[in-house]
């Protein structure tokens, strides 16, 4: 079979490998859909420390089972599956404690299991005995499942931060996470969602898709101005920073209404992973910032039904589809900001 076999930085290669072969307790799926993402272009240009080449890497995971082991219960050849990405252990304090988002032994999908960059990937037992895998309902394409995993991550923030009914929403950064939580907070009841972002033109793209209330060019507008006249001076009841950069999540702090909630979506680069924050701000208006890691099973689950039910529409979102061959071409667009969301089809999509 091919498979994209990462070997180093700049170096992800599409190769002819062995079909993979499963145990008792595992399952097999051919890949339909692999959405890429911007921690695949780090991957690719950086590698990364929880990854060891040579590995098959892609974590946004949607295919059909082709062949099941003799222990595994509730699949079956045929069923239409959606993989988790991150894996907890289920075992240690944070997981009983039903925080699986923060699993201290967790593992993922390409990093330390094959991924879904390849026409056939093994289903790990880590992964089943988790409740990993989900069917794809009959309607829902494997393109759609493939981003199920990018929202239950928006959908684990935004439940963090608790956005619902009669919030007003800015979102920072325009990528594919920034639609996603436009879309997230819309179907959580927000009365305005905003969207910034300082590429003009990566907004412009995102903005013609999802339609906030508000799209707001940082490059030639002042953000707080504008929050500040959006929202008859008080400024939004919440903030998710959906952008590596340290300068996002000051000014977040400085721009969300008093009593507010800002969500660290973003993570900074390692080099620069520090920000400067005014405690007496937080102190005297009360303000809640959260962290957002990843996303739990339950919650992978839960996103799938959101996009089912067409509470969260993703089809539109997906600007490239690409053969595996292309899974360079697909790194780029992702990288250059081009595309909102790129889907890789080693078996052939639908």
């Amino acid at each position: 079979m091919k498979a994209a076999m990462y070997r180093g930085p700049q170096d992800l290669r599409v190769e002819n490998v062995d079909s993979p072969t499963i145990t008792a307790q595992e399952a097999k799926i051919r890949v339909h859909a692999c959405a890429t993402c911007g921690t695949d272009a780090k991957i690719f240009h950086h590698g990364h420390p929880r990854l060891e080449p040579p590995q098959i890497i892609g974590h946004e995971i949607a295919g059909e089972v082709i062949e099941v082991g003799s222990e595994v219960e509730g699949l079956l050849p045929g069923d239409r599956v959606q993989v988790i990405a991150a894996v907890p252990c289920g075992e240690c304090w944070a997981c009983k404690a039903g925080r699986q988002g923060i699993c201290i032994n967790q593992t993922s999908m390409g990093y330390q299991y094959p991924g879904g960059f390849a026409e056939e990937m093994v289903i790990p037992h880590e992964v089943l005995r988790v409740d990993g895998v989900n069917h794809i309902p009959d309607h829902v394409s494997y393109d759609e499942a493939a981003v199920t995993e990018p929202l239950a991550c928006a959908l684990n923030a935004q439940k963090l931060v608790s956005v619902g009914e009669g919030d007003t929403v800015l979102v920072m950064g325009a990528g594919p996470i920034g639609c996603l939580h436009i879309r997230l907070a819309r179907a959580a009841g927000a009365a305005k969602v905003f969207l910034a972002d300082v590429n003009g033109d990566r907004l412009t793209l995102s903005q013609d898709v999802v339609q906030s209330d508000r799209a707001i060019d940082m490059s030639k507008e002042d953000l707080g101005e504008v929050v500040l006249a959006e929202t008859d001076g008080i400024g939004p009841s919440v903030v998710i920073t959906a952008a590596p950069a340290g300068a996002a999540q000051e000014q977040a702090l400085d721009i969300v209404a008093p009593g507010g909630r800002v969500s660290f979506f973003g993570g900074l680069p390692k080099d620069k992973p520090t920000i400067t924050v005014d405690s007496n701000v937080v102190h005297y208006r009360e303000l809640i910032i959260a962290g957002a890691n990843g996303s739990s099973p339950a919650q992978n689950r839960e996103a799938l039904g959101l996009i089912a039910s067409g509470a969260v529409p993703v089809e539109d979102l997906i600007t490239h589809r690409l053969p595996l061959d292309n899974v360079q071409e697909a790194i780029e667009a992702v990288t250059s900001g081009e595309a909102i969301k790129v889907v890789i089809q080693p078996g052939g999509g639908a």
